[in-house]
């Protein structure tokens, strides 16, 4: 699979990576088993880069990455971790103390000495612009916990406000056919500093999979139930912020899209790594089967016309709600 460079690490990842948030079973249940297999298929079809959180099943998922990590230290990957909201999003706790215990724990759950690349986890916009916070981070990198740090982010400006600091190596933002704004400014800005950008979301939390009706229903355990007017954390991170029902009916126009021997899942990835800017796409997988056919979307081809089409339908579709709003 093709590899980029991620921002000025000196490392190198896959253009489709894998976002492990479904094997900490904020998606409705996952066994220990299946979320090994998951990341077995996706090393297995060149995946070199997992991404993860420490809140993500409290740990649950970092530790099933860390001890995957030990039995293959042949893969040679990168494993991103993000931190930030085991405490209530107030700015003052994005503190070196707290950062210092966050790390600590992640090292342990990944098993890792120095973790690759931690990110901010879409923390309170006031943070993005404290230059405490970037010296705190600064001070991890220095001592050996962190290599390097990024951000995680909802908002263009937050992205922005991150890029003016040398020391950011990442940022990532949802992107997709239904979330189109990062493409404005956040792309060219991050090009412009050799940042990495890491594109989540890509299918709008499924709906871009083309496999849902209005009729479609999730686990109560699952955040596609339980934060779809943004109950539990920003709206945005649920269906791209879109409304259900109409993410259903653009997302038929989106199929309808794809080329023949290119499934509506693969064409929406396939149509993010084609972006000038971006380094890496992160799709969640629940199955081994997901996780070979989402990184097989590195080998898809679009035709010429499809990203216009694909703007023409976001521009009638959800410009008017969502851009003004990310």
């Amino acid at each position: 699979m093709e590899q980029r460079a991620l921002g000025r690490t000196g490392r190198d990842v896959s253009v489709i990576g894998l976002g492990t948030w479904q094997l900490g079973a904020d998606w409705g249940e996952v066994d220990e088993a299946a979320a090994v297999s998951v990341l077995d298929a996706a090393a297995e079809s060149g995946v070199t880069v997992f991404d993860t959180a420490d809140v993500y099943g409290d740990g649950r998922s970092e530790s099933i990455i860390g001890g995957w990590l030990s039995r293959h230290p042949e893969w040679g990957g990168t494993v991103l971790t993000k931190m930030g909201r085991r405490l209530p999003q107030e700015p003052e706790n994005f503190s070196a103390a707290n950062f210092r215990a966050w790390v600590d724990r992640s090292r342990r759950n990944l098993r890792l000495d120095t973790l690759p690349l931690v990110q901010l986890h879409c923390p309170p916009s006031s943070v993005y612009a404290d230059g405490a916070v970037y010296e705190a981070l600064d001070a991890l990198v220095e001592d050996g916990s962190i290599a390097a740090y990024g951000v995680s982010v909802e908002r263009e400006a937050e992205a922005l406000a991150a890029l003016a600091h040398p020391g950011v190596q990442s940022v990532q933002i949802i992107l997709n056919a239904f979330r189109l704004k990062p493409l404005d400014r956040v792309l060219p800005a991050a090009a412009e500093s050799r940042t990495a950008t890491i594109a989540r979301i890509p299918l709008a939390s499924g709906l871009l999979s083309g496999r849902y009706t209005e009729t479609t229903t999730f686990a109560p355990s699952d955040h596609r139930t339980f934060n779809r007017e943004g109950a539990a954390f920003d709206r945005g991170e649920t269906f791209s912020g879109v409304d259900f029902a109409e993410g259903v009916a653009a997302a038929r126009e989106f199929a309808a899209l794809a080329p023949e021997g290119v499934t509506p899942a693969q064409a929406a990835i396939r149509w993010i790594v084609d972006r000038p800017g971006v380094t890496t796409v992160i799709p969640g997988a629940r199955s081994p089967e997901q996780a070979r056919a989402n990184a097989s979307a590195a080998d898809a081809t679009l035709p010429p016309d499809f990203d216009g089409r694909v703007r023409e339908l976001y521009d009638r579709r959800f410009r008017a709600a969502i851009h003004p709003r990310y």
